[in-house]
């Protein structure tokens, strides 16, 4: 294919990202079926549109917790090749906007690979599934203390013995894995588990504890930001069964897989039935989740979009 026709197909597939994204956003914010955009607009008129103070501290939060997801990229790519803020930034929100309407954001692992050499793509899609994999695991262990107090101060409609019995068999798949005892489970879809865990084993100790650290702080952060939305909105209830409540969506929610741009509506479904129990009222707990995704992953999108039309083949690393 001529060189020019290959460039210009390449711009219509960066243009189509980008289309589809802004779509996207603007139907689940203009054109949605859970909210119609005139209430949630009200809702924010009346709590926070008329409030200079809260709408910096909201973007604070956004800024934070994109900030910290830069740093630990940068960290992990570091491995491979020293990288600055500012390209670590493009990365970051750039595939974010390539894998928006994914599932479970699967496209950010090709997204942050085509910005390397060939031979180091691998690599860093396996640095990304660390990256991801050490924010599910602090999620888990968050909404596992937030779930046991749920379940606990709540008559809650589900056994926890099941919860238990499929951790029992994550941790014996786990194990089976790392050890090597399963002779024919040696790869998965291309990735040697041997090689997989050389490669781990290979980045610095202090690269795992900042990659561990940063994911703690964007999970302090993004939880905290919904609580203060929750506050906001006059959602009366004591900071410990707040954070309980908050921990268990945002594991419940991690636990469907979902399209990145239905995140807010998998957290909203679920945040309804978890802050039921405390008579939130619907339409304030649709409003917040919706606001959370605006915050977090449409304005990073958008932004995203810019590096996505200006990405450009012939200077990947």
């Amino acid at each position: 294919m001529h060189y020019k026709t290959k460039q210009f197909f390449f711009f219509l597939i960066k243009l189509s990202i980008v289309v589809g994204a802004f779509y996207f956003i603007y139907n689940k914010t203009i054109h949605n079926e859970q909210i119609s955009f005139k209430i949630f607009i009200s809702k924010l008129e009346n709590s926070i549109f008329n409030n200079p103070k809260i709408i910096l501290i909201l973007l604070l939060f956004t800024f934070f917790n994109w900030f910290f997801e830069i740093l630990k990229w940068k960290s992990l790519i570091s491995f491979i090749k020293k990288t600055s803020f500012y390209e670590a930034f493009q990365q970051s929100l750039g595939s974010l906007t390539a894998s928006l309407f994914t599932p479970n954001r699967i496209g950010e692992y090709g997204a942050k690979a085509i910005y390397y050499k060939k031979g180091n793509r691998k690599k860093i899609m396996l640095l990304n599934l660390i990256g991801n994999s050490t924010q599910m695991t602090v999620t888990t262990v968050f909404g596992c203390v937030g779930l046991i107090y749920f379940n606990t101060h709540f008559e809650v409609d589900f056994e926890i013995y099941r919860f238990r019995k499929a951790a029992y068999i994550l941790a014996i798949l786990f194990a089976t894995v790392l050890t090597g005892s399963l002779g024919g489970f040696k790869k998965i879809r291309g990735f040697y588990i041997d090689k997989i865990i050389a490669f781990i084993r290979s980045i610095p100790l202090k690269t795992h504890l900042k990659n561990v650290f940063f994911s703690i702080i964007r999970y302090i952060i993004f939880s905290h930001q919904f609580y203060f939305l929750l506050v906001i909105f006059s959602i009366e209830t004591d900071y410990t069964t707040a954070m309980s409540l908050i921990s268990s969506m945002y594991l419940l929610a991690s636990l469907v897989p979902s399209l990145a741009f239905l995140d807010w509506l998998i957290k909203g479904s679920v945040a309804i039935w978890v802050f039921s129990f405390i008579s939130a009222n619907e339409l304030v707990i649709f409003t917040i989740s919706l606001l959370m995704w605006i915050l977090n992953f449409g304005l990073a999108a958008i932004i995203g979009s810019y590096f996505v039309l200006n990405f450009n083949f012939s200077k990947q690393k």
